[in-house]
C-alpha cells in the first residue's frame, strides 16, 4: 500500500500537536502570536483578502476578547501582539480568527469565480507569553517592520497590513 512521505502537509508528521503542549492562557497577559497560511501560500498578497483577516482580527477586540496592540499580515503568514482579556483562551481566539476569515475568503474567491484553496491556514499557531523585562514596544517595532525586512516595501507606511496602538 502507499503511503505518503513525510512532509509539512502529512498529517502523519505533523507536529501541530506539539505547539499546544504546556501552553496556558492567562488573562491580562501580553502573548505575540504567529500563523502561517496552508503550504504557506501567500493568499494575502491579495489586498482583500489580507482586510478579511484584518477584520476578524479587529473582532476579537470588538468582542472585548483582546486588547491589540500590534500586528501584520504578511502574505503568508501574520503576526499579532495581544493582551487577552475576561479568561478568554488563546485557542479560543485563534479558532474564532482562521474560522471566520476562511469562510469569508471562502466566499469571496467563488464571488470572484476563482477556484479556491480547500484550506487558508496552518494547524496551530505559535504563542510566545511576554515577560516583564520583554520590551512590548520593541517586539511592537519588530512585528510592523516585518515587511521592511521581507524587502516588500522601502517605508512601513506603504505597507497596508499593520497597525500598533502606539502610532
Amino acid at each position: 500500500m502507499w503511503e505518503r512521505p513525510p512532509g509539512r502537509d502529512n498529517p502523519m508528521f505533523s507536529h501541530s500537536g506539539d505547539l499546544r503542549k504546556g501552553r496556558f492562557s492567562e488573562e491580562g497577559r501580553i502573548y505575540l502570536l504567529t500563523t502561517t497560511t496552508w503550504k504557506r501560500l501567500p493568499l494575502f498578497s491579495d489586498l482583500m483578502l489580507g482586510r478579511v483577516v484584518v477584520q476578524a482580527m479587529r473582532f476579537q477586540e470588538y468582542e472585548d476578547r483582546i486588547e491589540g496592540l500590534a500586528f501584520v499580515v504578511m502574505p503568508d503568514h501574520l503576526h499579532w501582539l495581544v493582551a487577552l482579556q475576561h479568561q478568554v483562551t488563546l485557542s479560543a481566539v485563534m479558532k474564532s480568527v482562521k474560522n471566520h476569515s476562511a469562510r469569508q475568503i471562502g466566499k469571496i474567491q467563488r464571488e470572484r469565480g476563482e477556484p479556491g484553496h480547500p484550506h487558508i491556514w496552518q494547524n496551530g499557531f505559535h504563542d510566545r507569553a511576554l515577560r516583564k523585562e520583554d520590551d512590548m514596544f520593541a517586539v511592537a517595532r519588530y512585528i510592523v517592520a516585518n515587511p521592511l525586512r521581507a524587502g516588500l516595501v522601502e517605508r512601513i507606511g506603504d505597507y497596508p497590513l499593520w497597525d500598533a496602538k502606539w502610532l
